[in-house]
């Protein structure tokens, strides 16, 4: 194998790594996962049940682009303002 170069960060990583080797082979943990304290580990994601009944959904949809860079150049948040803009527009039209 070709030998590689480590700057100190990685020589101390490579150590680190065959201490924890080392320990392991010795029987030696730093830490022990039991049945009992994996159940107070907090589930990750949404909690069950925390999905809103008018969730808004993913779709696919194709608009001008000087539609698409009007909403953009307004900042972080644009498409919550098309929603919003869309929302209006519906309270005085009909979309057919």
């Amino acid at each position: 194998m070709p030998k590689v170069k480590m700057d100190d960060e990685m020589k101390t990583f490579a150590a680190d790594v065959l201490e924890s080797i080392t320990q392991a082979k010795r029987g030696e943990f730093a830490r022990v996962h039991t049945p009992a304290n994996i159940a107070t580990y907090r589930a990750r994601g949404r909690p069950v049940g925390s999905v809103k009944d008018d969730s808004k959904q993913a779709v696919t949809v194709r608009y001008s682009p000087e539609v698409l860079a009007a909403f953009r150049a307004t900042g972080a948040g644009w498409q919550t303002r098309m929603n919003d803009a869309l929302k209006d527009w519906l309270n005085t039209h009909s979309p057919a």
